[in-house]
């Protein structure tokens, strides 16, 4: 497995916040079963090697820092969020109960290959809502392509399959639909009665305009809709 992402800057600044030294450091991972030599820790802040998995968990926890701090990004991609929350890949397959090799797999080809019960456990262990559950198992363009026929067509036929896509209820998937149908609808609604009562084509440009980007923000009108649900 290739070396995870790593900061040798931040891991440096991160050390100097708190006033270690590289032996402080290397005594602190120690207290944590991983023993590695000062030169590792030095090579590690100077850019000339890189930590593995273990040791980047090792040494955020010694250094007291968030290890998306030391990898310097937001995590986005499926081993970056396990990373985040100090997961190896043997023990995360294990918690979700799933084959590791197919879960390494998943991870490398950015294509989720476990069912939906697994996906489920899999946001619970990583703590990420559905929009950044769909983004990390690369299910983002199932939900987007869903959602347009949901609302241009039986948004009714939808509900169940977006239920388990997402994770959520189905009555609670079912109201955001409904919800989102309707604003559809409006739109279309409006676009026809200008074109009937022959507006001017930059009104009717402006409701088109304003349609494709109401769409372009489909999905995260929808998460939104079923995450503050206050009916559930």
């Amino acid at each position: 497995m290739p070396a995870p992402p790593f900061s040798p800057a931040q891991a440096r600044a991160a050390r100097l916040r708190i006033g270690l030294t590289p032996e402080q450091v290397v005594v602190g991972m120690a207290q944590l079963g991983l023993y590695r030599s000062v030169e590792a820790l030095v090579s590690w802040e100077s850019g000339a090697g890189a930590p593995s998995e273990v040791e980047l968990f090792a040494l955020a926890s010694a250094l007291w820092c968030p290890v998306p701090v030391l990898m310097d990004l937001k995590p986005r991609s499926l081993r970056e969020h396990r990373l985040a929350r100090q997961f190896t890949a043997e023990r995360l397959a294990l918690r979700i109960g799933m084959d590791v090799h197919d879960y390494v797999r998943a991870e490398s080809d950015h294509r989720w290959s476990g069912t939906d019960r697994q996906a489920l456990l899999l946001a619970d262990a990583l703590g990420l809502e559905p929009g950044e559950l769909l983004r990390a198992i690369g299910r983002a363009g199932d939900l987007d392509g869903r959602l347009r026929q949901a609302v241009e067509g039986r948004w009714k036929q939808h509900a169940a399959p977006l239920a388990r896509l997402v994770g959520a209820p189905e009555r609670t998937v079912a109201r955001a639909l409904r919800t989102l149908h309707q604003e559809y609808a409006r739109f279309n609604e409006r676009y026809m009665g200008h074109l009937v009562a022959r507006s001017d084509s930059a009104r009717l440009k402006e409701i088109a305009t304003e349609r494709a980007e109401w769409l372009h923000a489909l999905s995260d009108r929808f998460l939104h809709l079923v995450t503050h649900d206050s009916s559930t």
